[in-house]
């Protein structure tokens, strides 16, 4: 469960302090942070979540009404934003627009690798498959998945940060271009 609190929720903490800050003092937002993670992580399974960071956001929600249903005065205008809340975690469709680009330009980069590691890797990391379950389908050993695998990622990365790098010198090319005329 630790594990899921850190890869899925905690990303999403500083999204959901800011909005908590515009509600709360600063000593609440740390104790609803702080009892947000003490729920997500007594919980006994996550497969009901599909979106760990709404997950996240209404647990802290939750916790803020309830607190100040508790409170003894607590100003309309505040309870009433709070509870005509639409979601702000729902990411913008630029933001949508620029993560299926980025999903396909992956996609690309896992094309490139060589056969049996693409294969291995898509296997994994898009399919879900266990590293088990790819070794029996594939009639490999584990180790030879584990290192298909660990080296897949590698390339990927290292495409990616080249892909990065060269946008941001043309980038700069451009701005220097831009700034001498």
């Amino acid at each position: 469960m630790a594990a899921w609190v850190t890869e899925y929720v905690i990303p999403h903490e500083k999204s959901v302090r800011a909005w908590l800050a515009r509600h709360a003092s600063q000593e609440d937002v740390d104790d609803l942070i702080q009892e947000t993670y003490s729920r997500c992580a007594a919980l006994d399974s996550v497969d009901h979540i599909d979106r760990p960071d709404a997950y996240f956001f209404s647990i802290a929600r939750n916790l803020l009404v309830h607190r100040l249903r508790r409170a003894r005065i607590v100003p309309i205008e505040a309870f009433a934003e709070i509870e005509n809340f639409q979601d702000e975690m729902r990411p913008s469709p630029e933001h949508e627009a620029g993560d299926r680009i980025d999903y396909r330009r992956m996609l690309a980069l896992i094309d490139g690798l060589p056969e049996r590691r693409r294969r291995i890797v898509r296997m994994r990391k898009i399919d879900g498959y266990s590293q088990r379950e790819i070794a029996d389908m594939l009639g490999v050993t584990e180790s030879i998945v584990e290192n298909e695998i660990f080296r897949g990622v590698q390339a990927v990365q290292r495409a990616w940060r080249d892909s990065e790098a060269q946008t941001e010198a043309r980038l700069s090319e451009l701005e220097s271009r831009e700034n001498r005329t």
